[in-house]
């Protein structure tokens, strides 16, 4: 089993910054490939970055260049530094895990029906 709980979100004016995490407990296989989605109210659930914990990463067109997703093994955290925020980035982020996905397409790892696990959210506002 999986366990993952975020914290870090805030609100922040536009052009500001903030830093996710997600603590991630449970089997290390079932939570190798690791993600953060995102939801605004009446929207869907959208992926935003994924990596597999070793150096593959991708992003979302929405936010290439100005987020950053990472991972400490150690730590067992996942983070996503998030740069020049924009009032459309106001959203709950979630961070998601699950088994490898391998090599696929950027659209299958940001892809929420391919993660098993979840965590509760954190809210983040971004004010203009």
């Amino acid at each position: 089993h999986v366990q993952l709980v975020e914290s870090g979100g805030g609100s922040v004016q536009a052009g500001g910054s903030l830093r996710l995490s997600c603590a991630a407990s449970g089997s290390t296989y079932l939570r190798s490939s690791m993600a953060w989605f995102r939801q605004a109210p009446g929207k869907e659930r959208e992926g935003v970055a994924a990596t597999d914990g070793v150096g593959y990463t991708m992003y979302a067109d929405s936010v290439e260049g100005r987020f950053t997703i990472s991972t400490d093994n150690a730590k067992n955290t996942l983070y996503l530094e998030m740069n020049s925020l924009k009032p459309e980035d106001t959203a709950m982020y979630y961070c998601a895990a699950t088994p490898p996905l391998g090599w696929a397409m950027k659209s299958y790892w940001l892809f929420p029906r391919k993660y098993n696990y979840w965590g509760q959210g954190t809210q983040v506002t971004v004010s203009s």
